[in-house]
């Protein structure tokens, strides 16, 4: 029989035996479904860590020079914390080493920040993020404006009292009224706000756009660190390799200058995004590996029915299957015709479950902060899944099928 006339007489049976073929098509149908909403939940996951979460907090091909890591996404022992508190912090002299060294393609920014309460004429004071930043921090953050401008490099140099704010910090500070040559109180020194940041989102409930950036060399220097004293070197490079280049030429020099041998570890930190991500990318593996492996328990169980449901078929269908015999048709015919059913009620199964697991990863992402990005991959894996299931529940009863004695099939009632 064609393989097209094997689909065709499958789905006629489905359309013939309703209920039948509702029940062997719900196993396959909720594990797809399944498999399809847990992989979805956990690849949306993985984009909103990587581009909402840490690809906000920090630019494409850059490190940060920190005494610490910055972003901590496992579970960090008391001992690690402990040896954190104990490193030395990086200095405002280590700048000019570090950057010195570097290759002129390479961007890089001086960084402090620290929570700061501030107030305006038009709202109540409030505790925002002051960052005081080198210029170079903009191009490396690639964060654009929507009116105003950046600081220029002379502001910086003479540590003008000049601001650059946050949606959120407009929105609360400047109620109805346009922020720019309007004047913030941080630190009860006066700074002129000249420019708005362009609106930057959220990431698992926290805002991005709650913040001040002031010039590095500004006063409020004073209140993001102690004298002398920086959070972060970052360091952007034109390409991922060049960044791996840069990152072990600034390792060399600061192990110089904190005078270590080369037995001990380093005692400051080089964060990158994949860093950053290591520990959520192994745990992102062991998801998928669940998400996988827990729907398989109820494609077992559909292809169990399949099973069972073809050797039903094959009993109640004996005549048909003689008189296909004493026509001529061979074994290997009759092991096709049920292969190939049994495969189309299980791919059919997978396509309703598919449709159902995209709805529910939605629904998901729709009723709770969870995110959900559907992954290609998966629908594929779905289907051909499906389709294994289908052939193996069915090379059993297939094979009963084709060995069936055609006499004995037409004495059949």
């Amino acid at each position: 029989m064609p393989f097209l006339d094997a689909v065709r007489l499958a789905l006629a049976q489905i359309r013939v035996q309703k209920l039948k073929s509702f029940f062997t098509l719900l196993g396959v149908m909720i594990g797809v479904m399944f498999l399809i909403a847990v992989v979805s939940i956990v690849e949306g996951m993985g984009r909103y860590m990587e581009q909402d979460l840490v690809g906000k907090l920090m630019g494409v091909n850059t490190f940060e020079l920190r005494h610490r890591p910055n972003i901590n996404l496992g579970d960090v022992d008391q001992a690690t914390w402990e040896e954190y508190r104990r490193r030395p912090r990086i200095r405002e002299s280590d700048v000019q080493p570090v950057v010195g060294t570097l290759p002129p393609s390479a961007r890089w920014a001086v960084f402090s920040e620290d929570n700061v309460t501030i107030s305006s004429a038009y709202a109540r004071p409030r505790q925002v993020r002051a960052q005081n930043v080198t210029p170079g921090y903009f191009e490396i953050k690639k964060l654009a404006v929507v009116s105003g401008r950046f600081f220029s490099e002379q502001e910086n140099a003479l540590g003008t009292p000049v601001v650059v704010i946050g949606q959120d910090v407009k929105d609360h500070f400047f109620p109805g009224v346009d922020p720019v040559g309007r004047q913030l109180r941080i630190g009860d020194i006066p700074y002129d706000v000249i420019g708005v940041a362009e609106k930057q989102g959220s990431a698992l409930g926290i805002s991005f756009d709650k913040f001040i950036v002031a010039p590095y060399d500004s006063p409020v220097k004073r209140l993001t660190n102690r004298h002398g004293v920086i959070d972060a070197i970052m360091i952007q490079s034109p390409t991922a390799q060049a960044m791996t280049a840069n990152m072990e030429v600034v390792r060399q020099v600061m192990r110089g200058r904190h005078k270590l041998r080369p037995a001990q570890p380093d005692n400051f930190s080089m964060q990158t995004s994949e860093s950053a991500l290591a520990f959520w990318n192994k745990l992102k593996g062991y998801l998928v590996m669940a998400g996988i492996a827990l729907p398989a328990i109820g494609l077992v169980v559909g292809s169990i029915v399949i099973m069972n449901i073809m050797l039903v078929a094959v009993a109640e269908r004996t005549r048909e299957i003689g008189i296909r015999k004493s026509l001529g048709a061979r074994r290997r015919d009759i092991l096709a015709q049920f292969l190939v059913e049994a495969a189309t009620l299980s791919t059919a199964g997978a396509g309703f479950g598919i449709a159902l697991g995209v709805g529910l990863a939605q629904l998901v992402a729709t009723l709770s902060p969870l995110p959900a990005s559907v992954a290609p991959w998966s629908v594929g894996a779905a289907v051909l899944l499906g389709a294994g299931v289908g052939i193996a529940a069915g090379v059993y009863p297939a094979s009963r099928a084709s060995r069936l004695d055609p006499i004995t099939a037409l004495r059949s009632e």
